[in-house]
């Protein structure tokens, strides 16, 4: 059994780290919070461009955009990764990449070519050690993520796409369901498909100022933008939500290891009480 000095230095050491863990659960809920208003602030614009993207896809049916044309074979797959900056939050970006390395397997035995944008360091760190020819990265998004970080990046993707390199482009990122849930989901970007973008509810007559083409290239590529930075959102909120989550389990375990700690501490010195009442009262009955 240690002794009771080295119980008192671990009882501390644990005791030390409780504190650290509880003060980040805290952080976390205070930006879990934050994230989720951010989230839910973005649906309404995502949900709004997209009915006008579809409200003019579908009234010039003389030019359709190179992203709502299906592709019959499949040479090439863009993916985009959505993962976190920080660790410890839990099986967050474990549960996403485990989901994307099973697909990029699946992808890679059929013959297919990969291409990868990464949002996030983990997942970049990742795709690095996979070998995956990663096209664009964006890290360091911080608290609060700015859509004119993500443009970049996800820019590069499309261009491959409308220069023919890829046939099809793949999200990855972990939605939020609610505080204890975070799904990781995999959805097809590109080419937009009838059930994402949807179809108007009556039909509308438009004047296009200067053209439609052009009117229609933007509002869909703002539609794309829009999916990923609510993706985005999504998974920042489902960052904190994990960390807030998983500190508190780590200062619940902490706190049981102090408890544990102090019995067998209490239970050391006790014994080394009664062994010293043991030899004093040994030694005045042999006097």
């Amino acid at each position: 059994m240690p002794g009771t000095r080295e119980i008192r230095n671990k009882i501390k050491s644990v005791q030390n780290t409780r504190k650290i863990t509880k003060a980040m659960e805290m952080v976390a809920a205070s930006k879990m919070r934050k994230a989720q208003e951010r989230m839910r602030a973005t649906r309404p614009y995502a949900e709004k461009i997209r009915n006008i993207a579809a409200n003019i896809s579908h009234a010039n049916p003389e030019y359709k955009h190179p992203f709502l044309i299906h592709r019959d074979s499949v040479k090439g797959i863009g993916v985009i990764v959505i993962t976190t900056d920080k660790g410890l939050c839990g099986g967050l970006n474990t549960n996403i990449l485990r989901l994307a390395l099973g697909k990029f397997k699946e992808w890679e035995s059929e013959g297919e070519t990969l291409e990868a944008c990464t949002i996030g360091n983990k997942g970049l760190g990742f795709m690095q050690r996979l070998g995956v020819n990663v096209t664009s990265q964006v890290t360091g998004m911080g608290d609060a993520p700015h859509l004119e970080k993500l443009i970049g990046a996800v820019k590069l993707i499309l261009d491959g796409y409308l220069a023919d390199r890829f046939d099809r482009v793949m999200l990855f990122y972990t939605r939020f369901v609610n505080t204890m849930k975070q799904e990781p989901v995999m959805e097809q970007l590109l080419p937009l498909s009838g059930e994402r973008l949807g179809a108007p509810e009556g039909s509308w007559d438009y004047i296009y100022e200067p053209d439609a083409k052009e009117v229609l290239d933007h509002a869909v590529t703002r539609y794309i933008e829009a999916i990923i930075y609510q993706a985005v959102a999504e998974n920042l909120a489902s960052e904190q939500s994990a960390r807030m989550v998983a500190m508190k389990a780590a200062s619940d375990n902490a706190a049981s290891v102090i408890d544990e700690l102090t019995l067998i501490y209490n239970k050391s010195r006790q014994a080394g009480i009664t062994k010293e009442l043991a030899e004093i009262v040994g030694g005045a009955a042999a006097v």
